[in-house]
C-alpha cells in the first residue's frame, strides 16, 4: 500500500475541504485522465484497487501515473471504548480531495481501451469522477 517513508508527526487534524482544487487540475503527464467531481478521503488500499484495475485493463501497455498520494494519517478509537482518554491510534493513510483534481493519467493506449480501463478504475473509487482527454491528443 502506499504510505509515506516518513512523516514529523504521527497524528493530522481532519482538516476542512471546501472549495475546487486548482492545483494538478490539469493533465501533466498523460493523454487520457480521471478527474474526481467529488470531495473525499482517498484511503491507500482505494488508490491500489483503483490502480491494479486501470493497469490490468491496459494489460501493462502504456503508462500510468498516479497524481494523489495517500499522506494524511487518520486515527480511529478500538470498539467498545468510552469517550474521552486522548486521540486514537493512527490507522490508515488517506489522500484528501476536492472536486477537479487528476487523479490518473495514463498514455500509449488507444483512446476506447483508456476509457474503460478508467472506467474500471473510477468504480473502485467513493468519489463521481469524469473521463478527460488532452487538448493536443490525435487519435
Amino acid at each position: 500500500m502506499l504510505q509515506p517513508k516518513k512523516t514529523k508527526y504521527r497524528k493530522m487534524q481532519r482538516g476542512v475541504m471546501k472549495g475546487n482544487d486548482w492545483r494538478g487540475s490539469t493533465l501533466s503527464f498523460g493523454s487520457f485522465g480521471l478527474k474526481t467531481l467529488d470531495e473525499a478521503w482517498l484511503t491507500d488500499k482505494q488508490l491500489e484497487a483503483a490502480r491494479v484495475a486501470l493497469t490490468r485493463h491496459m494489460k501493462r501497455e502504456g503508462q500510468v501515473w498516479i497524481r494523489v498520494f495517500p499522506d494524511k494519517p487518520f486515527t480511529r478509537k478500538p470498539a467498545e471504548i468510552r469517550m474521552g482518554k486522548g486521540k486514537g491510534n493512527p490507522e490508515g493513510w488517506v489522500s484528501a480531495v476536492r472536486p477537479g483534481r487528476i487523479l490518473f493519467e495514463a498514455s500509449g493506449v488507444s483512446a476506447v481501451i483508456a476509457k474503460e480501463a478508467m472506467r474500471l478504475a473510477a468504480d473502485k473509487l467513493p468519489v463521481h469522477t469524469k473521463f478527460v482527454i488532452a487538448r493536443d491528443y490525435k487519435a
